[in-house]
């Protein structure tokens, strides 16, 4: 791997992170109008529809084993986290969640070390996630360290996490040699395919009239287009150059990132302790990857 395609992977890696902490705050506008499902099935739908139009070309696999693989990396990546995530919400604190999902690097790690030998992560990768968890929870509780332990939500969130690091360790595998939009695209395919039945256990309306609001339709096209079709490209080509553990890592980056959005998106308030828990993050994100192996 040269300088330049590792220097690319970071750069893809950080932009994503970077959109994916915007996207609670646009979440929370489209909560005014939608359910927590509608608005996964619906940006998900979306993306799935604009890659068929930007790349309207059949993924030939030629093999029942990565088709298994693509499914397994649809539930995962896509309805289980997305799923347990915000189900989990509804049982615990939303800081619970930001510091708990946030253990998915660690996940991804673990994971690796079992079925990618390649990718066994390096002391500084540990340093690097202590370092970062430290941070997450001071931007999370910001301040109050009010921990509400809830077993059902905090088990949900769990699940979540370990649902992603199996999305990025299948993607490393399924995704090799292969077009990313189009794995990308089938990603999405069987992840809706699997979200369906889940649609008839939570308050889903495919009422249209909602997106004849523009607020409502600026920020499913974001989160449709840009932080899931385009930003799942790039988070996916990133785990083909870095490695499925390098590229988890950036997670750290994205309760940062959510605090600055919200305050310009949401006129919330930033306080000092979550300004160091973002540089504490970061300084995390920062050991992961200057001391880690690969």
């Amino acid at each position: 791997m040269t300088k330049n395609s590792r220097i690319s992977g970071h750069v893809m890696a950080f932009i994503t992170a970077a959109i994916w902490g915007c996207t609670f705050a646009s979440s929370k506008i489209l909560l005014l109008n939608f359910s927590p499902i509608e608005i996964i099935f619906f940006r998900f739908a979306l993306a799935y529809i604009f890659l068929w139009l930007i790349k309207p070309t059949r993924l030939r696999l030629g093999g029942i084993r990565k088709e298994l693989g693509f499914i397994v990396a649809g539930i995962t990546g896509v309805t289980l986290y997305f799923i347990c995530e915000n189900v989990a919400l509804t049982y615990t604190n939303a800081s619970n969640v930001g510091v708990i999902v946030s253990i998915a690097p660690i996940f991804t790690a673990l994971l690796a070390a079992i079925f990618r030998k390649n990718e066994r992560p390096g002391l500084g990768f540990f340093m690097g996630f202590l370092v970062a968890i430290i941070g997450i929870a001071l931007i999370s509780f910001n301040g109050t360290f009010v921990l509400n332990l809830s077993p059902i939500g905090d088990l949900l969130t769990i699940a979540a996490a370990f649902s992603w690091a199996i999305y990025s360790i299948v993607v490393a595998n399924v995704g090799r040699g292969l077009d990313t939009i189009l794995c990308t695209r089938r990603v999405f395919f069987w992840g809706l395919v699997s979200m369906v039945p889940v649609l008839f256990f939570f308050d889903f309306s495919f009422e249209l009239k909602r997106f004849l609001v523009l607020e409502n339709i600026l920020n499913m096209a974001f989160l449709g287009i840009i932080a899931s079709a385009l930003c799942y490209i790039l988070w996916n080509r990133a785990i083909n150059t870095l490695g499925a553990v390098k590229t988890n890592a950036y997670i750290y980056l994205t309760p940062a990132v959510s605090i600055v959005a919200s305050a310009i998106l949401l006129n919330e308030k930033i306080t000092w302790m979550a300004i160091a828990g973002a540089v504490l993050t970061l300084l995390g994100l920062w050991f992961s990857q200057q001391f880690s192996k690969g």
